[in-house]
């Protein structure tokens, strides 16, 4: 099978692992929101792990401190950028109301935020290093889950059947198998990019962790989003020995 089209469902794979995340307001209702603290904690200390072991140490052995920093920044930036051009809360879907208004935000911010993850995917798998695609393949997909949860709660208030917040869930992360591709084209054509490509999508993850998913996780139950951030560093950090990342 050819390399690109294990990376287009490996992606596409992480994709659906969003959709899984709508499951627990399926089971649960409006109950799902106790879980949001600590799965987005959970989700956060993963991917903080994740962007240290999985792509910047790998970085600092491919290239200077000066390209990793360039792209780091330069990934900082894009998610800056991205959100403050968010169009204003609206409608969704076909419905009105404040439910409907933040199903609306919450698939813009992720929808944005899953090309950044698309493109650690893609720089993961372009890398010669072993275990590294596999490990980020996983993460990307472990901290999904939250983010599944997070847009069908809304949606469920605001009258959205099971499928529907599946399958919307599953769109946010569309971005993610079309950046993986892009970022592998963009390494196997210049290998020079490869550390670049490293620093930024760590600079990108970070910031995604900074300013929306620890806020959101420690706006809720604090004790909880910590205990799960120290519990999905965790599992990051024994997934990464595992795998000899």
């Amino acid at each position: 099978m050819p390399d690109v089209v294990v990376l287009i469902l490996a992606a596409s794979g992480t994709a659906v692992a969003t959709g899984v995340g709508a499951i627990p307001v399926f089971l649960l209702g409006r109950r799902a929101a106790a879980l949001t603290s600590p799965l987005l904690g959970f989700a956060a200390g993963a991917m903080t792990v994740a962007a240290f072991t999985g792509l910047l140490l790998p970085a600092a052995e491919e290239g200077s401190a000066v390209e990793i920093a360039a792209g780091f920044v330069a990934g900082v930036a894009f998610v800056g950028i991205a959100r403050r051009l968010l169009p204003p809360e609206r409608g969704f879907l076909g419905r009105r109301g404040p439910d409907a208004s933040a199903s609306a935000l919450v698939f813009l911010v992720l929808f944005v935020h899953s090309l950044p993850e698309g493109l650690a995917v893609g720089t993961a798998y372009a890398s010669d290093r072993a275990g590294l695609s596999l490990f980020v393949i996983l993460a990307i997909a472990i901290q999904n889950v939250p983010e599944g949860t997070s847009i069908a709660l809304p949606m469920h208030e605001a009258g959205f059947g099971p499928w529907r917040q599946f399958w919307v869930a599953v769109a946010t992360s569309i971005p993610q198998p079309i950046g993986a591709v892009i970022a592998w084209l963009a390494v196997e054509a210049v290998s020079g990019l490869l550390p670049i490509s490293f620093g930024f999508a760590a600079g990108a993850m970070l910031t995604i962790v900074a300013i929306e998913m620890a806020p959101r996780a420690l706006a809720g139950r604090p004790g909880a989003a910590l205990l799960g951030a120290v519990v999905g560093g965790g599992v990051m950090g024994a997934l990464s020995l595992a795998l000899g990342v």
